[in-house]
């Protein structure tokens, strides 16, 4: 093959045929992405063993990315039901799919993804294996968790969360320095639940190059996890979250030398006037990778909407720095999504990262909306449900709703600006009373 990972053909001045589809879908030139790569600023998730896998590449020079966070918990553990939230989300657009199963036979569903799915898969590793070893958290060992890691890397996982950025001192300092809501990452509870039982360092952090030398093996990528990611407005920006980025950055530069491609997790919950500083900072602390948001959710009291929140911060992140959306669906914080759920927060998330897209300035961002607006002046209804971001919804609406004349809507009926304005300028009368 000539090289081990994406990074390390780019460095070599290899363009992979990953890099090729990447860049004939940003439209940008293969050499262009190929320097991206090699500086760590674009990351191509793609194991080498997802062998139906359609490559995106995630950088803030690129369109902004959406990843669906599913899977099965002890409460709600049908596979089915989860298979059909995937292939729903990867029919509407989610260039990646996050396996967060913690629940059931989660090899089967994992190695079922890897084996069907043509979007990014991610896990993190660390969920699995409470329910793989299925023993007390405390009698885990070490090497334990790191085996997880590498049957995650076989199965044919292409990116993979790893809390290693919090370690003793990050947890001393966390323990010193009160938090409102504490620790709300599920795996960075996890670990350091783990690390206060047994009194042992990170083994993420600890035997962080024991984890590259697997990535490596296999072109897995790294999304180092934010385990001290603010879960309230009030923990926005506060000392846990700044310290464990640092760590972060460390971790991304060691990973690099080894070739390993890396993104970077960040906020959780933060108001709106912090995040273009937040992203600002993660891109000078980790060099320009990769940014990875959950929302960030602006505000703290919209239970059942945070879909909006998120998409609101997801817009800002995406625009200042973020290249990856996690979803957020309106059953955040409630329950596990629907399949409903599951498309609400997609098209949230799609509308968030098109927005940043626009606002960037990215090659062809901006046509689909030009293309939208022409078919609005011209009353083309057909032509705007097909450009519609969600189609069907669109469709509904207008035949629930059906006017008395065909080229205006029951908002406006023949008071229609876009009708009347039409008629004026081809000369015609504007009939709006008869």
């Amino acid at each position: 093959m000539g090289y081990t990972t994406q990074m390390d053909a780019a460095r070599k001045g290899i363009i992979t045929k990953e890099m090729q589809a990447v860049a004939a879908y940003e439209h940008m030139e293969p050499g262009q992405l190929r320097e991206l790569v090699a500086k760590g600023q674009v990351c191509i998730p793609a194991n080498k063993n997802h062998k139906c896998l359609k490559p995106y590449g995630i950088g803030s020079a690129l369109k902004t990315k959406i990843n669906v966070n599913l899977g099965t918990s002890r409460d709600c553990m049908d596979p089915d039901v989860e298979l059909e939230k995937v292939m729903s989300a990867v029919n509407m657009g989610a260039e990646s799919i996050m396996d967060l199963s913690s629940f059931g036979d989660t090899k089967v569903f994992r190695r079922k993804l890897t084996a069907e799915c043509p979007a990014v898969i991610g896990t993190v590793p660390i969920y699995d294996a409470v329910v793989y070893y299925h023993k007390a958290l405390k009698k885990i060992t070490a090497d334990e968790w790191i085996d997880i890691v590498r049957m995650h890397a076989q199965d044919g996982v292409d990116f993979m969360t790893i809390h290693c950025g919090i370690n003793n001192s990050t947890a001393a300092r966390f323990k010193a320095c009160k938090r409102h809501t504490n620790i709300v990452s599920r795996g960075g509870s996890i670990i350091f639940a783990w690390m206060m039982l047994t009194g042992q360092e990170n083994p993420f952090y600890a035997r962080f190059d024991e984890i590259l030398d697997i990535c490596q093996q296999y072109d897995v990528t790294l999304s180092l996890g934010d385990a001290c990611r603010p879960g309230s407005i009030a923990d926005a920006g506060d000392i846990s979250q700044i310290e464990e980025l640092v760590t972060l950055g460390e971790l991304t530069q060691r990973a690099w030398e080894k070739n390993v491609q890396v993104m970077i997790e960040g906020p959780g919950h933060m108001p709106l006037d912090q995040i273009r500083a937040n992203m600002e900072i993660q891109k000078t602390v980790c060099k320009g990778a990769p940014f990875y948001v959950l929302g960030p959710l602006v505000t703290d009291v919209a239970p059942g909407y945070d879909h909006i929140t998120a998409a609101i911060g997801g817009a800002i992140a995406a625009t200042y720095g973020a290249s990856f959306l996690c979803y957020v669906t309106p059953a955040e914080h409630l329950r596990l999504p629907t399949v409903e759920d599951v498309k609400e927060g997609i098209i949230a998330s799609k509308i968030a990262a098109h927005a940043a897209d626009l606002a960037k300035g990215l090659p062809g961002a901006a046509d689909w909306d030009y293309e939208m607006s022409e078919a609005r002046r011209e009353l083309d209804w057909e032509r705007q449900f097909v450009l519609a971001i969600d189609p069907e919804k669109a469709r509904r609406y207008r035949a629930e709703s059906t006017p008395e004349h065909e080229d205006t809507c029951t908002m406006c009926g023949k008071m229609c600006a876009v009708r009347n304005m039409n008629k004026i300028l081809r000369g015609e009368n504007v009939d709006i009373m008869e």
